[in-house]
C-alpha cells in the first residue's frame, strides 16, 4: 500500500505541476515577448530623443476575430515616417449591431525583427473598448521606430513595418453590464 500511495502522490504532483506550468505559460510568454520584442510584440515607451533622416514605411492592418460583430479597419493603409519621429495613426471601429459590444485588440508587428524597435507611446489597444449600438469611433495609436534599428544586424534591412490589430469580443466591463440590466 505504501508504494501505491507514493505513486498516487507522485502522479498528483506531476498533474498539478503540469497544470501550473500551463496556467503560467501564457502570462510568462506575454511578458517575455513584451520585454524582448520576440514574435513581433511591440515595446511601450515615451518617445525618442533622436530623429534620423532615414525613413521607413509603416503599413497598417486591421481585422476582427470570427464572431466579432464590429467593422474594424485602419483609416490610412500606409505612412512614411523618419526613424525616431513620432507617428500618429487612426483605426476606425463601427458597431453595426443593436447591442453594446466590448472588445479588446491583440497586436503584432511584422517582420518579427522589427518588433523590438517599434515602440508605442499611446494606443487604443492598451484598454478595453466598448461601443454602443451604431457607434463609430476613431482610435489613435502614437508610435515611433527606435533609431537603434539602423545598427541592428537584422533590423537595418527592414524597409517596411506592418502593424496589425485583431479585435475580439470580450465580456462587458461590470459597470457597463450593470447599466444594461
Amino acid at each position: 500500500m505504501d508504494g501505491k500511495l507514493r505513486t498516487l502522490c507522485q502522479t498528483v504532483t506531476v498533474v498539478v505541476g503540469m497544470g501550473a506550468m500551463a496556467w503560467a505559460s501564457v502570462p510568462l510568454y506575454s511578458w517575455f515577448c513584451a520585454v524582448t520584442g520576440f514574435g513581433g510584440t511591440t515595446l511601450v515607451g515615451a518617445g525618442s530623443d533622436t530623429v534620423l533622416d532615414q525613413t521607413i514605411a509603416i503599413r497598417f492592418d486591421g481585422s476582427t476575430e470570427r464572431g466579432m460583430p464590429w467593422e474594424f479597419k485602419p483609416v490610412e493603409r500606409q505612412m512614411t515616417v523618419k526613424i525616431g519621429e513620432t507617428g500618429l495613426a487612426f483605426y476606425e471601429a463601427y458597431n453595426p449591431t443593436d447591442r453594446v459590444v466590448a472588445g479588446s485588440a491583440a497586436y503584432n508587428v511584422a517582420p518579427f525583427s522589427a518588433g523590438g524597435f517599434f515602440t508605442k507611446i499611446d494606443c487604443f489597444c492598451f484598454e478595453e473598448q466598448v461601443l454602443q449600438p451604431g457607434e463609430r469611433v476613431l482610435m489613435p495609436v502614437t508610435f515611433y521606430v527606435d533609431p537603434e534599428i539602423v545598427d541592428d544586424r537584422d533590423g537595418k534591412f527592414v524597409k517596411h513595418i506592418t502593424l496589425s490589430y485583431t479585435f475580439y469580443e470580450i465580456d462587458l466591463p461590470e459597470q457597463q453590464a450593470s447599466l444594461i440590466q
